[in-house]
């Protein structure tokens, strides 16, 4: 205890001598070191936070941005392209038809009577004048027997009508017969030689009639049909009523027909030769010939009806296939070809979508030969050109779009 100068008590605080002063920034105190590396400690968290404050920030701000861009680019479609390929030679187009005989007949009776043998069945190779089979006509060669009958006394009594005609006009030179019993008597002579002249042309009918009985065919060619047999009774006619005995086909040369669409229809000339293939031969492809066309366009189909002939010696074509007649078209000059399914059918006209710096400009084209997969195009393209393929219908003019990218193989990445 000490007393101060006004004589309060005060209490005084002992103090050891290794004990730190609070106020002393000396060695001796540590809290003051501490304190010093608290706030360092805290700066440097204060920081970290901030640093990962802001990074997370940063990343939140360039996801969007990212969001924003992928949003806005998926919002620009993606379409297919070709390039108009130059047609520098000419193309060609595959018509179909059908082969058939160059001579395809039915053969009928032309008497009647009852089949007494045939001697070829179908399939048969036969040459022209060839007995096919014998018909049995026992009515007709009555007939004939009795036409021959009438024709002995039509000309017996044309005998007698010329005797007595050339007596009369011997008599008349003397005055002793009349004019009148001469005249009669030439007058007998001629209908005679009429009924005589009737009484021939029957037995020659008759005759011809009784040739038919043999039965031969009017070409070479197959049996392609038998329609008849020992015994059956044929009716002498054509096709209205009676059965065909024989079907018959020439096949050393076949003939197709194509109709050549109008467009076309310029092109095709007679003697120019013409590519054939058929189903029944892949792979294979045969010559024939544009003999004929009809020169006139049908006005319901809007075609050319053209005959292409196609030789077959060995008989290896059967009449009835499925063939096609390849035709070479000339293009025009400075055409191209694009696939059929990048043209446009708007109101005002047929377009075809071209990019150009990422947008769609609708161009107009003028289109000349259509080749089915692909058509020429005589204006509006040209090669380096980029044009859009399966266009929507929607697609507009100016609207941006985005080119599909492709890997080597054309395909898409």
């Amino acid at each position: 205890m000490t007393t101060n100068e006004t004589g309060n008590l005060a209490v005084a605080k002992e103090v050891a001598p290794n004990d730190p002063d609070p106020n002393n920034p000396g060695p001796n105190n540590p809290g003051r070191r501490f304190s010093k590396r608290a706030i360092a400690i805290i700066a440097i968290l204060a920081a970290c936070a901030t640093l990962a404050i802001a990074s997370g920030v940063h990343s939140r701000l360039t996801a969007e941005t990212r969001l924003r861009e992928s949003a806005q680019a998926s919002a620009i479609p993606y379409v297919d392209v070709v390039s108009p390929k130059a047609s520098a030679d000419a193309d060609e187009i595959a018509l179909p038809g059908s082969t058939s005989a160059f001579n395809d007949t039915p053969i009928y009776a032309r008497t009647s009577g009852y089949v007494k043998h045939w001697y070829v069945d179908i399939g048969a190779h036969v040459k022209r004048g060839q007995l096919l089979a014998t018909i049995e006509t026992p009515e007709l060669d009555q007939q004939l027997q009795q036409a021959r009958a009438d024709l002995e006394n039509a000309e017996a009594n044309l005998q007698l009508a010329t005797t007595t005609a050339a007596r009369w006009q011997h008599l008349l030179e003397s005055d002793s017969v009349s004019h009148q019993e001469t005249d009669q008597a030439v007058s007998d002579l001629h209908s005679k030689q009429a009924l005589v002249n009737s009484s021939r042309a029957n037995v020659e009918r008759l005759g011809q009639l009784q040739a038919f009985e043999r039965v031969i065919a009017p070409f070479d060619g197959v049996v392609t049909a038998r329609n008849t047999d020992i015994g059956a009774l044929v009716q002498a006619g054509d096709n209205s009523g009676p059965k065909e005995l024989f079907h018959m086909a020439a096949i050393q040369t076949l003939r197709v027909y194509i109709a050549v669409p109008e467009i076309y229809a310029a092109f095709v000339k007679n003697g120019e030769q013409a590519k054939l293939t058929l189903d029944a031969l892949p792979g294979e492809a045969l010559t024939g010939t544009i003999v004929r066309n009809a020169d006139a366009i049908d006005a319901t189909s809007r075609t050319l009806n053209v005959e292409v002939d196609v030789p077959n010696p060995t008989g290896r074509l059967l009449p009835g296939a499925y063939a096609f007649v390849h035709l070479r078209v000339p293009p025009q000059s400075g055409s191209v070809t694009i696939p059929s399914n990048a043209l446009l059918f708007r109101a005002e006209g047929l377009r075809v979508g071209v990019v150009r710096n990422g947008h769609v400009e609708l161009v107009p084209i003028s289109i000349g030969q259509d080749y089915g997969s692909t058509v020429e195009v005589i204006s509006g393209l040209s090669a380096p050109d980029t044009v859009i393929v399966n266009p929507s219908d929607s697609l507009a003019n100016g609207a941006a779009v985005q080119l599909v990218a492709k890997n080597g193989n054309g395909d898409r990445k």
